[in-house]
C-alpha cells in the first residue's frame, strides 16, 4: 500500500469466501439430510462454519476500514453503491410476491371459488396484532434515524441508547409475528393465499432479523469508538436497509393484511 498510486483498495487474499461457500454447501446438504433422514449433524456444522465465517470476515473488514485506513472516499462510494444495488435486488424480490398476490386476488379463479380469500379461509384481523406490529416497526424507523443523527452530531451516548431501543423494537416485532404465525387459522399449504402470505411476511421477517444483526454489530462498534461525526458511512447503509424494511412492511400491511382480507 505504501507504493500504491491510486486510492482503491487492493484486497488481500482471504479464505472466507471459500469457507462461506463450504458453509452454504453444508447447510443445503444438511437441510436435505434433515428432511429425509432426520439428522441435523450437517446442518449444525454448516451453521457453525457460517457464523465463524461471518465473524472473521466482518472482523477483517472493520480492521481494514477503521484501523488500516483502506476505505478511502472512492472505496466508500463503491460500498454505498453496493448497498444500493442490494436494496434494489430486494425490491424486485418482493415485487414477485406482490405480483403473485395481486394476480391471484384481483381475478380469483373458479378453483378459488371466485372470491378472495378463498372460501374457508379466515384472514387475520388487520387492526389487532398487524396494526401493533406496524406501530412497532415505524417506531424503530424513528429510533434508528435518531441514532443516525446522534452519530453525525457526535452524541455517542444518545446513539447507543437509540440503537439499543431500535434492536429491542425489532426483536419485539419478530416475537409478535411469531405469535401471529402460531395462532394463524391457516397454513402455508392452504392454497395461494397461504403461500403468498407466509412467503412475503416470512422473508420480511428474515429481513428484520438481518437488520437487527446489522444494528447489533454497529452498536458494538459504536461502543468501541469506531464511529465519529466524520466517519460513519457504514452506518448510513445500515440505516438505509432499516428504512427499506419499514417501507416494505407498510406495503405488506396495506396489501395483504388490510386490502387482501
Amino acid at each position: 500500500m505504501a507504493q500504491q498510486a491510486h486510492a482503491y483498495q487492493m484486497v488481500d487474499p482471504s479464505p472466507w469466501p471459500l469457507t462461506g461457500a463450504m458453509a452454504a454447501l453444508l447447510k443445503t446438504s444438511g437441510v436435505a439430510t434433515w428432511f429425509h433422514f432426520h439428522s441435523t449433524t450437517l446442518l449444525t456444522l454448516g451453521m457453525i462454519l457460517l457464523l465463524v465465517t461471518i465473524y472473521q470476515w466482518w472482523r477483517d473488514i472493520f480492521r481494514e476500514g477503521t484501523f488500516q485506513g483502506h476505505h478511502t472516499p472512492p472505496v466508500q462510494k463503491g460500498l454505498r453503491y453496493g448497498m444500493i444495488l442490494f436494496i434494489t435486488s430486494e425490491v424486485f424480490f418482493f415485487l414477485g410476491f406482490f405480483w403473485a398476490f395481486y394476480h391471484s386476488s384481483l381475478a380469483p379463479t373458479p378453483e378459488l371459488g371466485g372470491c378472495w380469500p378463498r372460501t374457508g379461509i379466515i384472514p387475520l384481523d388487520p387492526f389487532q396484532v398487524p396494526l401493533l406490529n406496524s406501530a412497532v416497526l415505524l417506531a424503530s424507523g424513528v429510533t434508528v434515524t435518531c441514532a443516525h443523527h446522534s452519530i453525525m452530531e457526535g452524541g455517542r451516548k444518545q446513539a447507543i441508547q437509540s440503537l439499543t431501543l431500535t434492536i429491542l423494537l425489532g426483536l419485539y416485532f419478530t416475537a409478535l409475528q411469531a405469535m401471529e404465525y402460531y395462532e394463524a387459522p391457516f397454513t402455508i399449504a392452504l392454497g395461494v393465499y397461504g403461500s403468498t402470505f407466509f412467503e412475503a411476511t416470512g422473508f420480511h421477517r428474515l429481513d428484520v432479523i438481518i437488520g437487527c444483526t446489522f444494528l447489533a454489530v454497529w452498536l458494538l462498534r459504536q461502543a468501541h469508538y469506531h464511529f465519529s461525526s466524520e466517519y460513519h458511512y457504514r452506518f448510513d447503509t445500515a440505516a438505509w436497509y432499516c428504512h427499506f424494511v419499514v417501507v416494505v412492511w407498510l406495503l405488506l400491511y396495506v396489501s395483504i393484511y388490510w386490502w387482501g382480507s
